[in-house]
């Protein structure tokens, strides 16, 4: 098995540059119709997408399902409106990490505040803020994966020429998949204890209430 190991590195970088998040400002003022919706999303993320040229997005049967497991507001007469679109955006990276009931967990307290508050400091303004700091690491990150690269070409040096390669290239996905492993569980203990707060909380204002 062989491997152009510089073409592999390369791919894996251009890759990491096509990811480009959808700024609030390019989703649209108007209230959309749901296939509006599934195709605007569809549009600016394919690209996200392991087959950008079969991968479905978004569907009409999946907001249907975010509603279900309140994730989503209902729309409005049918429609959309842009903070529709962006919790869906959030729903839409959350989910190849976090079940359903993780993301509903970290998006509730997001969308009782920020959805259609008609305030300064709005979902659109919230979005903004945090996906421009992954905006901003991604050189970070290339520098991570090429580093992480870098060691993977030195295991295995005296490993069976018919298998050095694969076995580089194993190494490399372990060291990215420890990565996403860790980081897993670090959201997963986040959310826990976010959950624990908000539960301390929801007790003692009741208990406060009962002593009113």
């Amino acid at each position: 098995m062989t491997i152009d190991v510089e073409d592999l590195l390369n791919s894996i970088k251009e890759s990491l540059d096509r990811i480009e998040y959808i700024r609030a400002e390019d989703i649209p003022d108007i209230e959309l119709y749901m296939d509006q919706v599934t195709t605007f999303m569809g549009a600016h993320l394919k690209n996200t997408t392991r087959n950008p040229e079969s991968d479905k997005i978004l569907t009409k049967t999946m907001i249907n399902n975010y509603a279900k497991n309140n994730l989503l507001p209902p729309p409005f007469k049918k429609k959309y409106t842009k903070d529709h679109v962006l919790l869906l955006i959030f729903i839409y990276y959350y989910k190849g990490i976090l079940s359903i009931s993780d993301i509903q967990k970290l998006l509730e307290p997001i969308t009782d505040r920020f959805f259609a508050n008609g305030e300064e400091l709005d979902l659109a303004g919230v979005y903004e803020e945090v996906f421009g700091l992954e905006h901003e690491q991604k050189d970070a990150l290339k520098a991570d994966v090429e580093e992480k690269f870098r060691i993977s070409r030195e295991t295995f040096e005296d490993a069976p020429e018919d298998m050095r390669e694969f076995l580089k290239s194993f190494s490399f996905i372990c060291m990215l998949s420890f990565d996403v492993y860790v980081k897993k569980l670090l959201i997963e203990k986040m959310l826990d204890g976010l959950a624990d707060t908000e539960g301390r909380e929801k007790r003692k204002k009741g208990k406060d209430r009962e002593e009113e």
